[in-house]
């Protein structure tokens, strides 16, 4: 417990959390990232390369193929649900979590927009390391417009 009167550090901000992409949200799983990648479809941008899937088409032709909890769209989800890949190929681990951290916070400022029953994959390409929060956005705003999951669908 903190004394009356004590002062908290700047840097420990906690409404910080509201940003923070929530753990419903999140593949966990690599079967669930592996599910993503080979059956949903693809967008390459210049800094990353997003993979969908949803529940329309091959997801449900195909389902009872695949054990349930392997799937990474659940009967009863009312989110979308995205997982990263940021490899070595980005740079060393301090590079990778900030691109990490960038992606993650974009994502959840984009999560109310997307369709309830999708899982994405984004995996950063070594350009994203030198790349601004901006263009990260602009590359996932252009992404998602053209496997046609954004509200905006130009």
């Amino acid at each position: 417990m903190v004394p009356a009167g004590a002062r908290v550090a700047p840097s420990c901000r906690p409404d910080r959390r509201d940003a923070v992409l929530p753990a419903a949200a999140r593949l966990t799983r690599s079967q669930e990232f592996g599910t993503v990648v080979r059956r949903g479809r693809r967008v390459g941008r210049p800094r990353l390369v997003v993979h969908a899937l949803t529940t329309d088409g091959a997801l449900t032709a195909d389902r009872h193929a695949e054990n349930e909890t392997s799937m990474p769209i659940q009967a009863g989800q009312h989110t979308a649900r995205v997982g990263f890949v940021v490899s070595k190929a980005v740079g060393n681990s301090v590079v990778r979590h900030r691109v990490s951290r960038r992606l993650r916070h974009l994502v959840a400022d984009r999560l109310g927009t997307l369709p309830p029953h999708c899982a994405l994959v984004i995996r950063a390409l070594p350009a994203s390391a030198a790349a601004s929060s901006s263009e990260l956005g602009a590359d996932l705003d252009g992404a998602l417009r053209r496997l046609k999951l954004s509200g905006d669908v130009a």
